[in-house]
């Protein structure tokens, strides 16, 4: 297929067979600091998924800025489907998920520009030109999206005035451009599309009225397609790269990769999740939006979830206050190594200081302790450089950040959460699902770590026929093939913390 083709529909949305046999496949899941291939099998009840293939994914700043290498991205996927098709040569297809916000620009199907970081500084000045035509309060009303300087169009803004788009050239997110470099099709899937500011929010297609307000031509963007559309097969020239002996097609999943981790968050009944990674990702799922003023002054969004849900939740910084801490402590040549450290963390006893772990200057990379130990110096504190009460204040700050989303989003959605699940790399840490039990005063259901490739591979499933149902059904596959760990509240919350729910 050749650029702009049409992709074909799928089964994602209505019923299949799913009464045969077991089947493989592969998602290609895409983090901010690393990336993996997973093959998964999938039956009506079986769901085992494995990683054949890990890797770095690290930024390069050039003099312009801070890019993805996104070329390395792209080898490595390769790498791990050639692995994938060794061990399962009747693999039935593929899906990519990854961090949202992030483009690039292409002409025809040529790359114009390695694409840019969410983290580089340049997006200051689109914020000031975006609310210069409209502020956020209509942006609020029209997609719903929380405030976040490097949104989308924010970043577009700048790619207008530097002149960078041309006509004939488009807008690829990250995983639709790494699809295209498989299929030759160019698509804008809509879980993805829904982060970027630029998607209407009632109708789930592009606002091209806020396009033309904002300067940006609607060509710029391809057609958008739902989960579980098989965007095309691979091309020939990849298929004889990566060894595959029959047709694979590429589907488009939640390809934003917490669309993808909600599908495969084993939820029943009113509960929470938080999506723990680089990010956390604290919310609940909606049928209709919350387009408040208190919604939007908690900076609350509405993102696209599978079969037209709603993701309502909020960012949090996430792990990365942990491992960037761990980066510069390694750099000084100090001791650091994480299980230590969290063993050392859950040892301290005493009041322990928990900071705003949302700070803007906690975004960029670079020395993370001393950026704490800077916010408390500013609260009037004296911080100690002991990287184990570090450690133990990131993890304190980060389950207060979640406690406070959780109570804000029970607030604002009107919903009574009993439940906390958390999923994603953070599931893995003991102390942090403990003291964000004890912050929440909730029960807090850990599992699967590997809740966005299941996600992306049910939806994939569900496409081939291999399982059928809804969302909620899927969920129930989850929960009995990867039963959570509980953890439940052993202390009340420290004095001094606010706490909205008995």
């Amino acid at each position: 297929m050749s650029a702009g083709t049409s992709p074909s529909t799928g089964s994602g949305h209505g019923p299949s067979t799913g009464s045969g046999p077991a089947g493989w496949v592969a998602a290609v899941d895409l983090g901010a600091t690393s990336g993996r291939v997973v093959l998964g099998r999938v039956g009506p009840d079986e769901l085992q998924v494995r990683a054949v293939h890990r890797f770095e994914n690290l930024p390069v700043r050039t003099p312009d800025g801070l890019h993805w290498n996104v070329l390395e991205l792209y080898r490595q996927i390769l790498v791990g489907l050639t692995e994938a098709l060794a061990q399962a040569p009747d693999l039935v297809s593929l899906g990519i998920d990854s961090w949202a916000v992030d483009y690039g620009l292409v002409e025809g199907d040529s790359l114009v520009a390695i694409p840019f970081h969410y983290r580089d500084e340049r997006t200051g000045a689109g914020v000031e030109q975006v609310h210069a035509v409209l502020d956020h309060t209509e942006l609020y009303a029209r997609n719903g999206l929380q405030f976040q300087p490097f949104n989308t169009l924010y970043q577009l803004a700048v790619e207008r005035a530097a002149g960078r788009l041309a006509e004939g050239r488009r807008v690829l997110l990250l995983p639709d451009l790494l699809a295209s470099w498989l299929t030759g099709v160019q698509v804008a899937e809509r879980t993805n599309a829904s982060t970027t500011g630029l998607l209407d929010l009632r109708s789930r297609t592009w606002d091209t009225e806020l396009m033309d307000r904002l300067g940006l031509p609607p060509s710029l963007f391809p057609p958008l397609v739902d989960p579980g559309t098989v965007v095309g097969p691979l091309l020939p020239a990849v298929a004889e790269e990566i060894g595959a002996s029959r047709p694979v097609d590429v589907v488009a999943v939640g390809s934003h990769d917490t669309a993808s981790a909600v599908v495969g968050v084993p939820m029943d009944g009113n509960a929470a999740y938080i999506s723990s990674g680089t990010w956390s990702l604290v919310g609940v799922e909606l049928d209709e939006p919350v387009l408040t003023d208190g919604s939007r002054e908690a900076n609350f969004t509405h993102e696209g979830g599978v079969d037209g849900r709603i993701r309502y939740l909020k960012n949090v910084m996430g792990l990365w206050l942990l491992s960037e801490s761990i980066r510069t402590w390694q750099r000084q040549g100090r001791p650091a190594e994480l299980v230590d450290l969290l063993e050392q963390a859950a040892a301290v006893t005493g009041p322990v200081p928990v900071f705003d772990a949302n700070d803007p200057s906690l975004l960029p990379p670079g020395d993370m302790p001393a950026r704490i130990a800077a916010l408390r110096r500013a609260g009037g504190e004296t911080p100690s450089d002991d990287p184990a009460l570090v450690v133990r204040s990131i993890l304190e700050s980060l389950a207060t950040a979640y406690a406070d989303a959780v109570d804000a989003a029970e607030k604002l959605s009107g919903l009574t959460i009993d439940t906390v699940h958390v999923v994603g790399g953070g599931s893995q840490n003991a102390l942090l699902c403990q003291l964000t039990a004890d912050r929440t005063g909730r029960r807090v259901l850990a599992g699967p770590v590997e809740a966005t490739a299941i996600g992306n591979v049910l939806v994939q499933a569900r496409t081939a026929g291999l399982v059928s149902g809804t969302l909620d059904e899927l969920r129930s596959l989850v929960a009995r093939t990867y039963p959570p760990v509980e953890y439940q509240p052993k202390r009340p919350s420290p004095e001094g913390v606010r706490r909205v729910v008995p």
